[in-house]
């Protein structure tokens, strides 16, 4: 193939693959800060610990993440098609993808909230902060570095998970790689396919560090 062909062929596969994971990753934090926060807040070193409720969140949150992909993407098609019309193509891949990436991030979060100094936490209430307050004005700017480098993880985990979809009608790279590079033999468009994926990867990590590295005070 020729260089103008690579380009037609996979040129459109890469704009769903970032359109897939640009919205899976709005989702995500949309969902899964809110829960994270939550984790952490009714967590045994929260802000107000609550045993029975932690439980019950994480019990939900961990089979999230334990599900395989691919069976997840199955199991959920009949959820994908009332949300989007269709189970098929990269709108439809966004659903799956952010069920399953939304408990992972939420785990994220709340170990990053759990790295915050406890001082700090104890010297918002001494002040009268509480609730929201310490949330917003403490333990999300002081986690801030820490949750940009758990998105950045996330949103690699989504490129990965982007790919799986694809195999089974999700569109972008993947659905490229299997149609034309596995099925077709063109071993070819698989190896750019997976190269186009790798700096996709590589620029998203160099961002998220640069990012992180800025918002760090330390």
């Amino acid at each position: 193939m020729t260089f103008d062909e690579y380009v037609d062929l996979l040129g459109p596969a890469a704009l769903e693959t970032l359109q897939m994971v640009g919205l899976t990753t709005l989702w995500t934090v949309v969902f899964g800060l809110p829960l994270g926060v939550a984790l952490y807040a009714l967590s045994p070193r929260g802000l107000r610990p609550q045993g029975l409720a932690y439980k019950a969140i994480g019990l939900v949150v961990n089979i999230g993440r334990s599900v395989p992909f691919i069976l997840l993407m199955l199991a959920i098609i009949p959820v994908t098609r009332l949300l989007v019309g269709t189970s098929i193509g990269s709108a439809a891949a966004v659903v799956p993808l952010a069920v399953a990436a939304v408990p992972f991030f939420a785990r994220l979060v709340e170990s990053s909230l759990l790295e915050v100094d406890p001082g700090l936490v104890e010297a918002a209430r001494s002040m009268g902060a509480h609730g929201f307050g310490i949330v917003g004005r403490v333990l999300v700017p002081e986690a801030l570095p820490s949750i940009i480098r758990n998105v950045t993880v996330t949103v690699v985990a989504v490129i990965g998970y982007s790919a799986m979809a694809g195999a089974i009608g999700g569109g972008g790279l993947g659905a490229v790689a299997v149609r034309f590079g596995y099925q077709r033999f063109q071993y070819d468009v698989m190896i750019v396919a997976v190269i186009v994926l790798v700096v996709f990867v590589q620029l998203i990590q160099l961002a998220g560090d640069l990012i992180s590295r800025r918002l760090d005070r330390r």
